[in-house]
């Protein structure tokens, strides 16, 4: 009897873990106030925006991922898209504390970090915080 409170227990422990990651995955939130450059993301900022992402050589969700954010920074002029591999950039990884693939960064003009998403991002969602990321003044920075 006593296997059987421990397999429901089990049971329910990973039922509401499950529910709680698939409330989360991909949802953007606010960071603490970090500001990126050209040097750290290897390449050039966006004229208004900047969306980063983190992406693993076998990371699948990565894939789709890439091809929203590639998506939204046609749609959106001056929005630039930067891909950082994770596996070469650990120092990055650690001061930004990426845990998982992808993750999402979305950068205002002067590289400040606006918003972010671990998991995979609804389109949606990634225009709504890139539309916060763009209607920010430089004086409010």
């Amino acid at each position: 009897m006593t296997g059987l409170w421990v397999a429901l227990a089990t049971l329910a422990l990973g039922l509401g873990i499950g529910v709680v990651r698939l409330r989360r995955d991909g949802r953007m939130r606010e960071t603490a106030a970090e500001t990126l450059g050209a040097a750290d993301l290897g390449g050039a900022l966006g004229e208004r925006a900047t969306l980063v992402q983190f992406s693993t050589a076998f990371c699948q969700p990565c894939r789709a991922t890439r091809r929203i954010l590639a998506e939204v920074a046609e749609l959106v002029p001056g929005v630039a898209h930067v891909e950082i591999d994770a596996e070469s950039r650990l120092d990055l990884v650690r001061r930004l504390d990426i845990l998982r693939t992808p993750t999402v960064l979305i950068l205002d003009k002067a590289g400040k970090i606006v918003k972010r998403a671990s998991g995979q991002p609804r389109k949606p969602d990634v225009l709504a915080a890139l539309g916060l990321a763009v209607s920010q003044e430089p004086d409010e920075m």
